[in-house]
Order: C-alpha cells, then sequence, then structure tokens
C-alpha cells in the first residue's frame, strides 16, 4: 500500500514515515501543499494524508481542490485544533477522518487501515424517507446529493439500518470507532453534526434526534 503524508514538520514526517516503512508501507512525504498536490496526480496512492497547516496551500485548501477535481481518494487530516467546529470543517472540505495531534501513531495506522478497505467494496444502496445512500459512490442523495467521508457513511448506513430506533452514543462508537480503543466520545457528536448538515443541505425529510444523555434516532419528518 502506498500513502502520501503532507507535513511540513521535518521531524514529525520523517518519524511517521519511518514507523510505516517498518509496518510495511510505503511512504512518500511532500513538505507543502503544492507539493502535495503535484504528486498526487504524479504518483497512485492508496490514502492522502493531510496536515492542515502548510505553506503555499493549507490542508483545507488541498482537500476542497482535489475533490472539486473529482480525487475520491481517502483522505486523513491532522490537526492541532481540537474544537468540534474546526473538525466539522475539515469534514465539509472532504476529508474522510481527521486525527487530532498529538497522535499515537498505532492511531494513525488503524485509521489508514480501515480507510484502504473502501477498495472491492459492492456497491449497494439504502433507503430511508426521500434519501438514498450509495455505498459504490458515497453519496448521500435526496433533492440533490453530496459525498460522505468515510465514518459519515457508516454512521449514516447504521442509522438508515435502525430507522426510528434509539441508538446509545456507546453502541455508535462501538459499531463504528470499533478498532479506535483512544478515540473520545465527543467524536460522536462531530460526526451527527456534519451529518445533520448534509441532511439540510440535500433537502432530505430525515432528521437525526438527539435525547440528552442517551444517544440519537433517525426519523423522518412528518412521518
Amino acid at each position: 500500500m502506498r500513502v502520501l503524508l503532507a507535513e511540513d514538520d521535518r521531524e514529525i514526517s520523517s518519524a511517521v514515515k519511518k514507523v510505516f516503512e517498518f509496518n510495511k508501507y510505503d511512504m512518500d512525504i511532500a513538505h507543502d501543499g503544492l507539493e502535495a498536490y503535484d504528486m498526487v496526480y504524479d504518483n497512485e496512492y492508496d490514502v492522502l494524508i493531510f496536515d492542515i497547516m502548510m505553506p503555499k496551500m493549507d490542508g483545507l485548501t488541498l482537500v476542497k481542490k482535489l475533490r472539486s477535481e473529482g480525487c475520491s481518494l481517502p483522505i486523513i487530516m491532522v490537526t492541532a485544533r481540537s474544537e468540534i467546529d474546526d473538525k466539522v470543517l475539515g469534514l465539509d472540505s472532504g476529508a474522510d477522518d481527521y486525527l487530532t495531534k498529538p497522535f499515537q501513531m498505532k492511531e494513525l495506522l488503524a485509521r489508514v487501515r480501515a480507510l484502504s478497505r473502501r477498495t472491492g467494496e459492492v456497491s449497494e444502496s439504502y433507503k430511508a424517507g426521500n434519501v438514498t445512500l450509495d455505498n459504490g459512490t458515497f453519496e448521500l442523495k435526496a433533492k440533490t446529493s453530496v459525498r460522505l467521508t468515510s465514518k459519515e457513511y457508516k454512521m449514516m448506513e447504521f442509522l438508515i439500518r435502525n430507522k426510528s430506533v434509539l441508538v446509545s452514543t456507546e453502541r455508535l462508537m462501538d459499531a463504528i470507532w470499533d478498532y479506535e480503543s483512544e478515540a473520545e466520545i465527543n467524536v460522536v457528536w462531530v460526526y451527527i453534526s456534519a451529518l445533520r448538515k448534509k441532511l439540510k443541505q440535500i433537502g432530505a425529510n430525515l432528521i437525526i434526534q438527539a435525547v440528552r444523555g442517551v444517544g440519537y434516532q433517525l426519523i423522518e419528518e412528518n412521518a
């Protein structure tokens, strides 16, 4: 598997590269956003890892540019920012996942493995209300359509499969972050918030309702 890491901190990028190569990955390094952009088109990668704060082109701009040009490679954003709004912004830009610094190498490896498992998935659609969720394209469709990140897709699929069922936050954690033992419980809220925005954006008649202290349920408006 070949991975591109865009990280301007040479000490961090060197350390990550050594760990990945020890685990039998091929890893290339870019030290600014423009270099990373060129490398994406000059090489074949399975997963992209971008730091947000980079010279010449920041990570968010880089992700938006690649997505607008049709690049569908899995992307992990790495950020020193911990605020939920910043994480949602990364997902809205087109990233599939995010990791907050400082992070442990084993967690980054686990997330890369999870995203790489997309290859070879059989296309299947799930429906609820006026919404269709397409496994082949990761698109959520209603009056318009929007692309979901990998974890947004997993969460939406889980909620559709359990439509109208009150699902605990812990159950969502187990279903979607089972391989990430160090993921924090508030990560669920980050993805719920992103999904709510995208459901509204496409004109869906579904809403994700929160029950304080219990969990969430997907319900159809005026059903």
